[in-house]
C-alpha cells in the first residue's frame, strides 16, 4: 500500500474533502471579518448559514436523520474534530459557535427516543442551532449541584431556575436542559429535557462581554414556570447525570480540536513573522532561541493532535465509557494547555506587534484561555483521569 506522506493520520478521502471545504470557508469567509466579529461581540449568523448550506452541520448526525455520519462506518466525532480544528485555525469564536451545536445535540443522539431523534436531529443537521444547558451559578465543576427544577404536572414538566454561561444561548432554537426532578436523590435525581426557544416562561439574560471567543454568544437561560411537554424528557427521570457525562466524553475531543486549531493558527503567524522580521541585520527566525521556541510549539501541537484524533476515533469506534472518558479528558487537558502555552509564545515572538490588535496573535491567546475552562476545567479533567487510573488499577488487582 502506498503511503501518502501528506496524510500522516490516514484520513479517509471524504475527511480530506471536509478539511478542504472548511478551510475554504475559514480563509475566504471567516478570516476577512474575524476581527470585526471579535470587536463587535457579534454572532456569526451568516457564516453559520454557509456552514449549513455546505452540509457541515450534520457531520456527527446519522444519515437516517439527515446527517453525514454512516452508522456502518461511524466517523462523526472525528469529522466534527476535523471541521472544528480548521475553523479554529482562523477564529476560535466561530469554531465554538459551530461545535456547540454538537454539544447540544449529543444528549439527543445518545439518549433520545426514535421519535425525539426524528423530531430534532434533522433540524439540527440542516442548520438549526442547538445549545447545552448544564452550568448554573452554583453548578459548574460540580455538575450534580444543579438547582433548576422540573416538576411533573400532568403531560408537562414545569421548569424553574437559571442556567449560566450557555454557549449559543439566545441564538439556539433547541436546548437540552439539565434539571432536578427529585431533589432527594442527589445526582440520581437529575434529568435532561428538550426545551425549544419561544416556550412561554423561557427567557434569556444579557449577552456576556467575554475576554475571548467573543463572536460566540454566551447568555443566561431563565426559566419561570416554563411548561414543557413531558414527552421531551430524554430517557426518563433520573438519567440526566449519566447523559451529561456521556455527552462530555463525546464532546471533549471537539474542545481539544478547537485548542489544536487555535495553537496551529498562532504557530503559523509566529513562523511567518519570524522569517519576515529583521533585527541585528538578520531574520529573527535565524536566532537559535526563536528556533527552539518554534520547534517546541510544533512538537506540543502535533502530540496534542495525535491524542485528540485518538480520543475521537475511540468515541466513533464505540469504546467503553470509562476508556473514552479517560482519553477525552487527557486530550482536552493536553491540547488546551498546549494552546495556552503556544499562543503566549507566539505573542512573545511577535513582540510589541503581537500585543497590538492589528495582529491576530493577541486574539489567539484570548481565545485559547477558555479551552482550559469550559466543558470541565483542566483541574477537573485531572481528577477524572486520576479516578479512572485508580479504578483501572483496582480492576487489575482483582484479576490476579
Amino acid at each position: 500500500m502506498a503511503v501518502k506522506e501528506d496524510n500522516p493520520y490516514f484520513l479517509k478521502e471524504e475527511q480530506l474533502e471536509i478539511i478542504e471545504l472548511v478551510r475554504d470557508i475559514a480563509e475566504n469567509e471567516v478570516k476577512p471579518i474575524r476581527a470585526e466579529l471579535d470587536e463587535k461581540n457579534e454572532f456569526p449568523t451568516e457564516i453559520m448559514k454557509k456552514l449549513a448550506k455546505a452540509d457541515l452541520t450534520g457531520l456527527y448526525i446519522d444519515q437516517a436523520y439527515g446527517g453525514f455520519n454512516d452508522p456502518e462506518d461511524p466517523q462523526g466525532v472525528m469529522n466534527l474534530c476535523l471541521a472544528t480544528e480548521e475553523l479554529s485555525k482562523v477564529c476560535g469564536g466561530v469554531a465554538v459557535s459551530f461545535a456547540a451545536n454538537a454539544l447540544g445535540a449529543f444528549p439527543i443522539i445518545l439518549s433520545g427516543s426514535e421519535e425525539q431523534k426524528k423530531e430534532y436531529l434533522p433540524r439540527i443537521a440542516s442548520g438549526t442551532i442547538a445549545a447545552f444547558g448544564l452550568t448554573e451559578p452554583e453548578a459548574g465543576s460540580d455538575a450534580s449541584a444543579v438547582k433548576t427544577t422540573a416538576v411533573k404536572d400532568g403531560d408537562h414538566y414545569i421548569l424553574n431556575g437559571t442556567k449560566q454561561w450557555i454557549t449559543n444561548g439566545g441564538e439556539a432554537d433547541i436546548y437540552t436542559i439539565f434539571c432536578n426532578t427529585d431533589k432527594t436523590k442527589g445526582a440520581r435525581g437529575m434529568s435532561c429535557i428538550i426545551v425549544e426557544k419561544g416556550t412561554p416562561g423561557f427567557e434569556f439574560g444579557k449577552k456576556e462581554d467575554k475576554l475571548g471567543i467573543r463572536s460566540s454568544a454566551t447568555r443566561e437561560l431563565i426559566f419561570t414556570d416554563c411548561k414543557v411537554p413531558a414527552k421531551n424528557i430524554l430517557r426518563g427521570e433520573g438519567y440526566g447525570f449519566l447523559i451529561g457525562m456521556q455527552t462530555f466524553a463525546n464532546s471533549r475531543p471537539g474542545i481539544a480540536a478547537q485548542a489544536v486549531g487555535i495553537a496551529t493558527g498562532a504557530l503559523d503567524e509566529a513562523i511567518d513573522y519570524a522569517h519576515t522580521r529583521e533585527q541585528f541585520g538578520q531574520k529573527i527566525g535565524s536566532f537559535q532561541g526563536i528556533q527552539f521556541m518554534l520547534a517546541d510549539m510544533a512538537i506540543q501541537i502535533e502530540a496534542s493532535r495525535a491524542l485528540t484524533y485518538s480520543a475521537a476515533r475511540m468515541v466513533d469506534a464505540g469504546f467503553k465509557m470509562q476508556k473514552v472518558e479517560k482519553y477525552a479528558a487527557m486530550a482536552k487537558t493536553m491540547a488546551s494547555d498546549t494552546a495556552m502555552k503556544v499562543t503566549v509564545d507566539a505573542l512573545q515572538i511577535l513582540g510589541g506587534y503581537g500585543y497590538m490588535k492589528e495582529y491576530p496573535a493577541e486574539k489567539y491567546m484570548r481565545d485559547a484561555k477558555i479551552t482550559q475552562i469550559y466543558e470541565g476545567t483542566n483541574q477537573i479533567q485531572r481528577l477524572i483521569i486520576n479516578n479512572i487510573l485508580v479504578r483501572e488499577l483496582a480492576a487489575k488487582k482483582r484479576k490476579k
